[in-house]
This record gives C-alpha cells, sequence and structure tokens, in this order.
C-alpha cells in the first residue's frame, strides 16, 4: 500500500460549524452590549431623578427663606391653616392699605398668593412657582424670640430648616 493511502485522513470541521459559532459568539456579545447600555441608562435615569428632587428641595426652601428675609419686620410673619393646607403668611402695608402673601403647596406644586388682607381669595387662586413636595410651617417662641420652622415632607426623610425671626428677638435691634 501507498504511503498515501495509509494516511488516516483528518476531517476538519465543517465551514457551517466555523459561522455558526462566530455568529453565536457575535450574538452574546451584541447582547451583553445591550444589557450594559439598558443598566447603565437606568443608572442614570436614577442619578437623574435623585438630583432633580435634591434640586427642587432646596431650591424651595431657599425660595422660602429669602421671602422670609424680605418681610422679616414685627408682626409680619404668621402660619395659618386654611382649607387644609399650612401657610405661610407674609403682612405688608403700602401706603396703608394692608397686604398678604402666602406661601403653601397644593397638589405637588409650591403657590404663592399676593392679595389686599380680606379680599376673599382661596388658595385655589395662587400662582405656581415650581413642583414641590407638600411644606408645613410652624413657630414656636423661644427664649431669644420666634423661631420659624419650615418642614419639607419629603421621601424617605423630611427635610427642616429653621430661621430665627429677626423682628422678633427680645431685647435686641427689631426691623421696623
Amino acid at each position: 500500500l501507498p504511503i498515501s493511502a495509509m494516511k488516516k485522513t483528518v476531517s476538519r470541521p465543517s465551514e457551517g460549524m466555523d459561522f455558526i459559532f462566530s455568529m453565536l459568539l457575535f450574538l452574546v456579545f451584541i447582547l451583553c452590549s445591550v444589557f450594559t447600555i439598558l443598566i447603565g441608562s437606568r443608572v442614570y435615569g436614577n442619578i437623574r431623578a435623585r438630583n432633580d428632587a435634591a434640586f427642587y428641595s432646596d431650591s424651595a426652601l431657599s425660595y422660602i427663606t429669602n421671602k422670609v428675609r424680605q418681610s422679616d419686620r414685627t408682626g409680619s410673619i404668621s402660619v395659618r391653616t386654611v382649607e387644609g393646607q399650612s401657610i405661610l403668611v407674609l403682612a405688608s402695608d403700602y401706603d396703608g392699605i394692608l397686604y398678604e402673601t402666602w406661601v403653601y403647596t397644593k397638589d405637588g406644586t409650591l403657590l404663592e398668593l399676593f392679595s389686599e388682607q380680606g379680599s376673599g381669595l382661596t388658595v385655589e387662586d395662587g400662582l405656581p412657582i415650581m413642583d414641590c413636595e407638600p411644606i408645613s410651617f410652624s413657630i414656636a417662641d423661644k427664649k431669644n424670640g420666634a423661631m420659624l420652622e419650615i418642614t419639607l415632607e419629603e421621601t424617605p426623610s423630611p427635610r427642616t430648616a429653621s430661621l430665627f425671626l429677626r423682628s422678633s428677638s427680645k431685647g435686641g435691634r427689631r426691623n421696623e
């Protein structure tokens, strides 16, 4: 027998199997890429939502704090409950006419209402300022004056800002 006839022929895997294996490997790569993109987009969405919530809560507290500081005169800051809403009332006198600015939240929106005292306007008439979680207000008398507590009822934990009303300080300078 010739030597060539004695050699065993080694069969090479078919080219079809090479192609299928390559396509399966490519499919796995594509699936991993898609899952990585989906997970990344979900993480990005969560981070963005958290940052937006922090922005709105910080902005709302800053807005209210600035309004209080602008109106901090003796007897001009009070808290009321109207139609179940906790309302911060900032009173002012322009040319002998008393005006009130109401700051409150309703249906997820921070609202402000500026009107003449006793005008008959209600919490439905406020102008929207920004989206905001519910806010409650309280004033506590302290040894040295009054302290305004602004509580933003956000989840998972409420945030509170405490403002010492300068106009109420006992024995100190009063803003008139």
